[in-house]
């Protein structure tokens, strides 16, 4: 023991006390806007399905495509893993776990489009289409066919689509009501948006339903797609994405960027447009940034490059949806869109591959961390978080097992949920 240190000060106690009271308005703004990660389940894709296409074996259906895929591509696990390069360690067990998430749950995250896949209609056939998607979502969810999450894409508040948007959801979330409440699960997505105001207008919307039903305020949360200039780069030159975040009152859910209305908006020729695009990613990197902390979560877009047809053309299409989301992954884009059920094998191999190829570096560097014991790394309390948020994220979409994450750090779920986020901490989250 060495000689006991003598402490001393020259402030008064005063001087702290001020210090604190002058920043209680910043203390208190800093948890409104950045309270951080939900601590919920992120999908890892949204399948989007015209409305009038939905029906109520469409997720099965769409399951059972891509297995058919695998079967007539490539039918086991080596030939998989050539087409898309995985290495042979990994190719079983990515093959095999791709395999078993087509067949027990292939789609994580369901949208039934009123906007673009669906179209201008008759207004008694959208309604009609409104109701039925109530219906079905309420059904789906009461006979445990459900996705995790499942919802709507109005038409936008735009002029021209305005009061059409308005009475699909109206319709569609009143049909839920009447069968039965709103599942945990609901999502919505307002598209193009454009001004902050448009977002406003549709907390409007929402807080008017919930008053209606009386429902507790701020239920429901809705995706603000981002498909226009004017949403990354206001005409002042503001970051308009993060002034719609602000907007959103807590609604907020997620930001999607929207590859092809994007691309088109800012001139992008049709041949290159593409996730991978100079533009896309600056679109994307302002969307990051704007929504970092704040418990807004980022969805890259998707690609319209379908796998069908001989199967030289479906193994070029997986190539180029599994190197972009690998990519998506990289730059912590950690969900994005499928268009066609030929797409699930290869977002599914993408991330699994991503979580799996990760997994013994992550885990030991994790239980470093906590042990401390050091290493060739050292790691802050940011990176443990991190780290943790890795191997849940694995957990949440069956890339990785609770049980080999626990061995490997020596951690419970609870335990890593505590690392990743102290709200993730306050949830029970069961793992697919």
């Amino acid at each position: 023991m060495g000689q006991q240190e003598k402490v001393a000060t020259s402030l008064a106690g005063a001087v702290s006390e001020e210090i604190s009271a002058s920043l209680t308005a910043v203390d208190a703004e800093l948890a409104r806007r950045y309270p951080g990660d939900p601590g919920t389940r992120q999908p890892v894709h949204t399948v989007y399905v015209p409305g009038d296409t939905f029906t109520a074996d469409t997720i099965r259906s769409w399951g059972d495509q891509a297995l058919r895929a695998l079967d007539e591509h490539a039918p086991d696990a080596a030939s998989f893993a050539a087409v898309l390069g995985i290495p042979d360690e990994l190719a079983t067990p990515v093959h095999d776990r791709v395999r078993a998430k087509l067949e027990r749950e292939p789609v994580e995250d369901l949208r039934i489009d009123f906007e673009d896949g669906y179209g201008p209609r008759p207004d008694a056939e959208e309604d009609e289409s409104a109701a039925r998607a109530a219906r079905l979502v309420s059904e789906a969810y009461e006979n445990g066919t459900a996705a995790p999450y499942m919802g709507i894409r109005m038409k936008c508040m735009e002029a021209a689509v305005r009061d059409r948007g308005i009475r699909t959801t109206d319709i569609f979330l009143t049909g839920l009501m009447q069968a039965g409440g709103l599942p945990d699960g609901l999502v919505l997505t307002l598209p193009k948006v454009t001004y902050p105001e448009q977002v406003t207008a549709f907390v409007r919307l929402l807080e008017a339903f919930e008053q209606a039903h009386g429902l507790p305020a701020g239920r429901i949360g809705f995706e603000i797609q981002i498909e226009t200039s004017q949403s990354i780069l206001a005409a002042d030159g503001t970051a308009a994405v993060a002034r719609m975040i602000d907007a959103a009152r807590g609604r907020a859910t997620g930001l999607h960027y929207g590859t092809f209305d994007y691309s088109a908006c800012v001139g992008v020729s049709a041949a290159y447009q593409a996730s991978d695009h100079p533009a896309a990613d600056h679109a994307k990197a302002v969307m990051q940034v704007a929504a970092a902390g704040t418990g807004v979560r980022v969805s890259d877009g998707s690609t319209n490059v379908l796998p069908v047809g001989p199967t030289a053309h479906v193994h070029e299409a997986w190539r180029l949806h599994y190197g972009l989301t690998r990519r998506a992954l990289a730059r912590a884009y950690y969900q994005g869109w499928d268009m066609h059920p030929g797409h699930l094998p290869t977002r599914y191999a993408a991330v699994y591959t991503f979580y799996r190829e990760g997994l013994e570096q992550a885990a030991a560097r994790l239980a470093a961390y906590v042990a401390k014991a050091g290493g060739d790394v050292m790691d802050e309390p940011a990176t443990a978080k991190a780290l943790s948020s890795y191997l849940l994220r694995g957990i949440d979409c069956g890339a990785l097992d609770t049980a080999e994450v626990a061995r490997l750090t020596g951690l419970t779920r609870a335990e890593l949920d505590g690392f990743a986020s102290p709200r993730r901490a306050d949830l029970t989250v069961t793992a697919p």
